[in-house]
């Protein structure tokens, strides 16, 4: 698992188990599990797991990752970064296109396409480092070809 998929592991898993109402505390619950990260790091984190931050019945605002959040849109420079970070490789057969990530990876490029709303794709199922993208269209080739420039693969 790299370091970036186990912090963020780390990440969803605290903030469902504290109230974490900043950054500089998550840091420190990182810290306190042997795990480093700064700032601006944690605050790339937060977005790519799609954290988001609520009212409590303390009256505290802290982060929560929403289980399912159809309406909380990818903007198109995340879902980039998303894409050009992790997708290696795009294939297709039909109307299914296969995006092969590193190991760990394949949940967090297929909730980034999920929330993108990506035009002529259904949905997306993923494993651990492959995700599947169901195209619309009998063939998915006009998908592959938009997630390939997204993914900034030739």
């Amino acid at each position: 698992m790299s370091a970036k998929v186990q912090r963020q592991s780390a990440i969803a898993r605290i903030v469902g188990d504290h109230e974490v109402t900043s950054q500089p505390q998550l840091i420190e619950l990182l810290a306190a599990e042997g795990l480093e990260a700064t700032q601006a790091t944690v605050s790339r984190d937060l977005d790519d797991i799609g954290a988001v931050k609520v009212r409590v019945a303390s009256g505290n605002t802290v982060y929560a990752i929403p289980e399912f959040a159809p309406d909380r849109l990818a903007p198109l420079d995340q879902l980039r970064r998303v894409m050009g970070e992790w997708v290696a490789e795009v294939a297709c057969s039909g109307n299914l296109v296969v995006l092969r990530t590193p190991p760990g990876c394949a949940h967090v490029v297929a909730s980034a396409l999920d929330r993108g709303r990506v035009e002529g794709m259904i949905g997306t199922v993923a494993g651990d480092d492959t995700l599947v993208c169901i195209s619309a269209d009998l063939d998915g080739s006009a998908l592959a070809s938009d997630l390939r420039d997204l993914a900034g693969i030739d």
